[in-house]
C-alpha cells in the first residue's frame, strides 16, 4: 500500500477546537444554524456557504455556483490565517478518546492507483451521479477535507511508533462538545519514512467509511491526467489509517411503518416459517448471531433463524442483515427497496434503546428490528469477494471531522 506525507492546511492552535466540524449533513437543521450564528470560525462556514445568503438567493444558485462559493470560503480562511499551511510534509497521528474507547491512527495521502487495482478494497456501491457530482466539487473547490477511513491489519510495528510519539505533547488537544477528546502529533521525516515502509509490507486496505470519496478522487485524477493538467497531489486521497481491531463496528437497526392493515393479521404466524419466535418479557438487543429482537406494537420478540435460511459459507446471505430483508422486509412488509422506501428507517446500534422508541414514536414506526453487529471479518469477506454490503449495515466508529488536516489538491 502505496502512503506519502502532505503538507496540510490545518487550524492555527488556538482556534482549532472552533475549526473542525462534523459534516454539515450530520447536524439538525436548528443545531447547525446555531452552530453557524455561533462560531464564526466553524469549517461549516466553508462547507456550507449559502448559510448567510437570502433562501430565495440561495435557491437559485448553480451546483458550480455553490462549489465557487465553498472554495471562495476556504480562500478566505486561509488569507484570515485562520488555515495555515505546514512548512514541511508530515503523516498526522490522530487519536480520538471516548467513553473508553481509543482510535489511534495515521492521516496521510493514500494512492488512488491502489484504489484502481484494489489495494485499497470496497464494499460498498457508488451511485455515478453522486461520484459525478463528488468528482466536480473536488474539482473546483481543491481539497479534501474530511479523510476517507481506512482499515489494515495489525502491525506491531505501528503500535511503538504510536507509544514513541505519543509520550510527546500533541500538536492539538481539545475536546468537542460530543465528549470526544481529540490529539494529533506531526511526524517527523525520519518517521514518515518509517510508516511509507510499513505501509508498503500491510499491503491492503478496506474503506470502512467513505466510498463516494475514494471515487471521486480517482476520477478527478484520471479527469485531470486526461486534460494534462495535474498537480502533484491529484493521484492521492486523504485517509486516516487504522488497525482494523481498533474500529468499533455497531449494527445499524431497522425501523419499519406498517400502513396495510392485512399485515397485521398473520405477522407472528407467518415469521414462525423462517423463525423460532418467543416473546420476551424486555426489549433488549440480540445476545448472538442469527437472533434478531424485534419490538412491534411496543412488544419485544426474539427471532432465531432457523438453519435452513443461513447460507453460512456465502458473504452476504449469511449476513443477518440480509436474512431479515429477503425473508421478512421483501416478502411479508412489502418493502421493496431499502435506499428508496419511504416506510423504512435506520437508527445505528450506537443510540439507546429509549431514542429507538422515541424515533419510532416520532416517525408512526409500528415495528423495529434490532440486529447483532456484524464483524469486520464479515466485511473483508465482502470486499475480497468483490460483493456489496446489504444497505446500512454498519456504523463504524471513529467519525472523521471536517477541517483538521485538510488536504491540497492543487500544490
Amino acid at each position: 500500500m502505496k502512503v506519502k506525507p502532505f503538507r496540510a492546511l490545518r487550524p492555527v492552535r488556538d482556534k482549532v477546537h472552533l475549526v473542525a466540524t462534523r459534516p454539515f449533513y450530520a447536524y439538525k437543521k436548528n443545531v447547525l444554524k446555531a452552530k453557524m450564528q455561533s462560531n464564526p470560525f466553524s469549517f461549516l462556514h466553508i462547507i456550507n456557504p449559502d448559510f448567510d445568503i437570502l433562501e430565495e438567493e440561495a435557491s437559485a444558485l448553480s451546483r458550480s455556483d455553490k462549489y465557487q462559493l465553498v472554495h471562495q470560503q476556504y480562500q478566505n480562511f486561509i488569507e484570515d490565517g485562520v488555515l495555515v499551511r505546514d512548512v514541511a510534509p508530515s503523516m498526522y497521528i490522530y487519536k480520538q478518546s471516548h467513553l473508553g474507547n481509543e482510535y489511534i491512527g495515521v492521516i496521510a495521502a493514500t494512492s488512488v492507483e491502489d484504489y484502481n487495482h484494489n489495494k485499497v478494497m470496497k464494499h460498498e456501491a457508488t451511485l455515478t451521479s453522486r461520484e459525478e457530482m463528488f468528482t466536480d466539487y473536488l474539482d473546483t473547490v481543491g481539497y479534501n477535507a474530511e479523510p476517507v477511513l481506512l482499515s489494515h491489519s495489525p502491525s506491531s510495528e505501528l503500535d511503538a511508533i504510536f507509544e514513541k510519539i505519543t509520550t510527546q505533547r500533541p500538536e492539538y488537544e481539545f475536546t468537542t462538545t460530543d465528549y470526544i477528546k481529540h490529539e494529533i502529533w506531526l511526524s517527523s521525516q525520519e518517521e514518515c519514512d518509517q510508516l511509507i515502509g510499513i505501509f508498503s509490507r500491510i499491503g491492503v486496505s478496506y474503506i470502512a467509511d467513505g466510498h463516494h470519496r475514494c471515487a471521486s478522487s480517482a476520477a478527478l485524477n484520471q479527469k485531470r491526467t486526461k486534460e494534462d493538467r495535474s498537480s502533484n497531489n491529484d493521484g492521492f486521497f486523504l485517509s486516516y489509517l487504522i488497525d482494523e481491531t481498533k474500529l468499533k463496528v455497531y449494527e445499524y437497526n431497522r425501523l419499519v411503518r406498517i400502513k396495510d392493515l392485512a399485515i397485521h393479521a398473520d405477522l407472528l404466524e407467518r415469521l414462525k416459517v423462517n423463525f423460532e419466535v418467543e416473546e420476551l418479557s424486555d426489549i433488549r438487543k440480540p445476545l448472538i448471531e442469527h437472533e434478531i429482537v424485534m419490538l412491534y406494537n411496543d412488544n419485544p420478540y426474539s427471532l432465531i433463524c432457523k438453519k435452513n435460511i443461513i447460507h453460512a459459507d456465502h458473504p452476504i446471505k449469511s449476513l443477518d442483515a440480509e436474512i431479515l430483508t429477503e425473508y421478512v422486509l421483501h416478502p411479508i412488509l412489502n418493502i421493496s427497496d431499502l435506499k428508496t422506501d419511504k416506510n423504512i428507517g435506520f437508527i445505528s446500534g450506537t443510540e439507546s434503546i429509549d431514542k429507538l422508541k422515541k424515533k419510532m414514536n416520532k416517525g408512526s414506526y409500528n415495528l423495529a428490528f434490532l440486529l447483532f453487529p456484524v464483524t469486520i471479518d464479515q466485511v473483508k469477506k465482502v470486499a475480497d469477494n468483490q460483493m456489496i454490503m446489504p444497505p446500512k449495515s454498519t456504523w463504524i466508529e471513529p467519525k472523521m471531522r471536517s477541517g483538521l488536516t485538510v488536504y491540497c489538491l492543487n500544490e
